[in-house]
């Protein structure tokens, strides 16, 4: 099979990609990955050179969440349908949320893995203004002509659904990581958060808000400027700046608590890394990181201020406690493996040549 897969070269869907092309390998499967967003960082390029399937096609395009994108757009469907043209893949993977509605002679899957009607309800308690409708417009028609939708959690899918459904067809795949990079190492009394730093919906201003009465140090790594324009400055918290892979897993092993005290996280890859590292958990009190992570992780609702400061503090200060957690995350991290992923992609890639097939036969 050969796949023609999306790519945003931003945040978590880059280490989602790579995850799904690696674990796709064993099964026969070539991909031709299609990039957007920005250019590759020399890490990027680094991580894709023991990808021997794997033929990249670069652009950087801006996505549909970024300020007035719609030109570039246009000009991004031209450049993905020469693309199927030249390689004629079997199935097309969409991992950002507009193109499905071009006129594909491969069945088309698009993965919802955010988008910004949820994220706004989210950070700011009401509906994304009017200026958001041409955003509303072009995703509800893509994703209503893909021949399936797939979020990484149902708490996703409902949401994706309630904006822009009915679709044709669903499902829900749980996003993976490896655990080769990550591993514990002697844990010290530093707590950690990873990710999107200048995204209002991972609340490090929680964080920041708590740092001076934690008894601990508080390391926040991620990039700080946003596409936006905007930049995180904060004196509370250390901020790490962006880190490569081997680097923040390093963080991550030492790290004895990870807090994610998310307004918004459709999954949480960097909750992932650190539970593969034996970090205890701190999230946000939000319906798909307790989907995801269950009785693993403490909780603590994004604008308490004092629960967020109690449950470190408990942690740090109770080893047995905080050991217990450790392994609970740990255990339930290693349910999210790569090979399960490529397992249920490759069937709703099945699934979905078989229903453009069913649909095209007279």
């Amino acid at each position: 099979m050969k796949l023609l897969l999306t790519a945003d070269c931003i945040g978590g869907v880059w280490n989602y990609a790579l995850e799904l092309c690696a674990a796709l390998q064993p099964l026969g499967v070539r991909v031709v990955l299609a990039t957007l967003g920005r250019p590759l960082s020399p890490d990027q390029r680094v991580q894709l050179e023991r990808l021997c399937h794997v033929t990249l096609c670069e652009s950087a395009f801006r996505l549909e969440w970024m300020p007035d994108p719609w030109d570039g757009l246009a000009r991004a469907g031209d450049w993905l349908l020469a693309l199927e043209r030249r390689f004629r893949p079997d199935v097309i993977h969409l991992n950002h949320l507009v193109h499905a509605d071009l006129p594909w002679r491969a069945p088309v899957l698009s993965v919802g893995h955010s988008c910004v009607l949820s994220w706004w309800e989210a950070v700011h308690g009401q509906s994304a203004p009017r200026e958001w409708d041409t955003y509303r417009r072009h995703v509800t028609g893509s994703l209503r002509a893909s021949r399936c939708v797939v979020a990484p959690s149902h708490a996703m899918l409902n949401a994706l659904e309630r904006h822009y459904g009915p679709f044709r067809d669903s499902a829900v795949v749980h996003n993976a990581r490896t655990a080769r990079p990550f591993g514990s190492s002697h844990k010290k009394r530093l707590v950690l958060c990873a990710g999107r730093l200048w995204d209002e919906a991972k609340n490090i201003a929680a964080l920041a808000a708590v740092a001076p009465r934690i008894d601990a140090t508080i390391a926040v790594a991620g990039e700080t400027a946003s596409p936006h324009g905007s930049r995180i400055e904060s004196s509370a918290v250390r901020l790490l700046g962006a880190l490569d892979t081997g680097t923040l897993a390093s963080w991550y092993a030492k790290a004895a608590v990870y807090a994610l005290p998310a307004r918004y996280e459709p999954f949480g890859l960097t909750a992932l890394e650190a539970a593969l590292s034996g970090c205890a958990l701190v999230l946000g009190d939000i319906a798909s990181l307790r989907e995801v992570w269950g009785e693993a992780a403490l909780y603590v609702s994004p604008d308490d201020h004092h629960g967020l400061h109690d449950a470190l503090s408990r942690l740090l200060d109770d080893e047995l406690l905080r050991a217990r957690m450790g392994t609970r995350a740990l255990e339930r991290a290693r349910q999210f493996t790569p090979a399960k992923l490529a397992r249920q992609y490759m069937d709703l890639y099945r699934q979905v040549q078989c229903d453009l097939r069913c649909s095209t036969t007279p």
